[in-house]
């Protein structure tokens, strides 16, 4: 099945407008024309079956026929991840998590971070392609970046986890403190791991302290490795 995309469509929708860069897509490289059938998601739980009208390259019309709805997902699972020194790196682990299934990511800065700056454009393209290719119906919010001490104090309704490297500082495995159908928070550290005054800020904030295993992994594989270990947790429910 191929899906597209497009996010200001609702349940009370009657027809789909695809932006220049899809209709195109659709057109000239797909080579639908009209009358064919598209499966549509607005990456919130929507999947809309349409039948294309205007097989137009730069404004693509298609009426929509069937709307079905994903159920609400029983957890919610929120990876707040500091970027990377390369970016291509933080990209990958965007497009990977997407596939694997998380609701929700926020890039942290912290005092070890040697990126200082993201372009969320670029990232919300990077999850929009990875929700189509992966056939989700939903797409992860992004959240603008924010440093790491403001993050740690805000009210969440949620277990709450640090994955940290430090030896002398008690750990729990990731699979052994999380649980099934629980919204959860995982704090994963730039390269050079939390500082120490990082770490006990966010205990003194109800963080707990896990580990992903005895490998020192980077940031990026580590967010995979923790978004991969809540998602198995749930499946065997």
């Amino acid at each position: 099945m191929q899906l597209f995309f497009q996010p200001d469509i609702d349940e009370s929708a009657q027809q789909v407008v695809f932006s220049r860069e899809e209709s195109k897509h659709i057109i000239k490289v797909l080579r639908r024309t009209e009358g064919a059938l598209l499966k549509v998601t607005n990456g919130k739980g929507l999947l809309f079956t349409a039948q294309i009208v205007n097989a137009d390259i730069k404004q693509c019309v298609a009426k929509i026929i069937d709307t079905e709805k994903e159920a609400r997902p029983k957890y919610w699972l929120h990876l707040a991840v500091a970027p990377t020194k390369m970016n291509d790196r933080y990209e990958w682990f965007l497009e990977k998590a997407t596939e694997i299934g998380v609701d929700e990511i926020t890039p942290v800065f912290c005092e070890h971070s040697e990126r200082k700056v993201v372009k969320l454009d670029r990232y919300e393209r990077v999850l929009q392609s990875a929700m189509k290719q992966s056939l989700h119906f939903r797409m992860p919010k992004l959240n603008e970046p924010v440093a790491f001490s403001e993050f740690v104090k805000q009210s969440f309704k949620a277990e709450k986890f640090i994955a940290h490297c430090e030896e002398n500082k008690p750990r729990i495995l990731l699979q052994n403190a999380a649980a099934a159908q629980t919204d959860t928070i995982i704090l994963i550290g730039p390269e050079g791991d939390f500082s120490t005054e990082e770490i006990d800020i966010a205990l003194e904030n109800d963080f707990s302290p896990v580990s992903l295993g005895t490998s020192r992994l980077r940031t990026e594989t580590a967010g995979i490795v923790a978004c991969h270990t809540i998602n198995l947790i749930n499946e065997s429910v």
